[in-house]
């Protein structure tokens, strides 16, 4: 939130006290008036309060500044997070493909050692049938993990505006 809590220089309407002398006057050359008058005194200078349309603008600049650094963040994050879920996408399809040629291969060899015991087609089927009953439940599970997910939202993001909107609804009371 550090960029809606900072305040600028130019924010600041405070009176501003400076030294109320010309350099001639801080050299210890009289300029015209006495040199024991000016010199050293310091002046009060008042800067004047910034009117309510220049506050309304400053508080349009901000805002417009904080969306635009908000869609930046959620675009950065999102970014970032659909490269790790590609990469992670193609180390799982190349670990897929392997286990699936694993998984053929140690089917063929369940029905071989079937065939040693009854006809080589029915031990074909035996093993089919237990190869469907596994997919089917491995279906079942992965609908229900499909449903309870939720769709990608970037979390940082959301969670520095709600922030910033607390803290402009807090100032806002004051």
């Amino acid at each position: 939130m550090s960029h809606v809590a900072a305040t600028r220089p130019a924010d600041l309407g405070a009176d501003r006290v400076t030294a109320g002398s010309t350099a001639g006057a801080d050299a210890g050359v009289a300029t015209g008036a006495t040199a024991g008058a000016t010199a050293g005194a310091a002046t009060r200078v008042t800067e004047r309060e910034p009117s309510t349309a220049e506050l309304v603008n400053r508080l349009s600049d901000q805002v417009s500044r904080l969306a635009r650094d908000e869609i930046r963040l959620a675009a950065a994050e999102l970014r970032t997070k659909g490269k790790r879920v590609g990469t992670g996408a193609g180390l799982l399809g190349g670990a897929g493909v392997l286990a699936w040629f694993g998984l053929m291969t140690v089917l063929a060899g369940l029905v071989l050692l079937l065939a040693t015991v009854m006809p080589a087609w029915i031990a074909a089927f035996v093993v089919a049938v237990a190869v469907f009953v596994v997919a089917g439940v491995l279906a079942l599970i992965g609908r229900k993990q499909l449903q309870r997910g939720t769709p990608p939202v970037p979390e940082e993001a959301l969670a520095g505006v709600k922030q910033d909107i607390a803290t402009v609804s807090e100032r806002a009371h004051r």
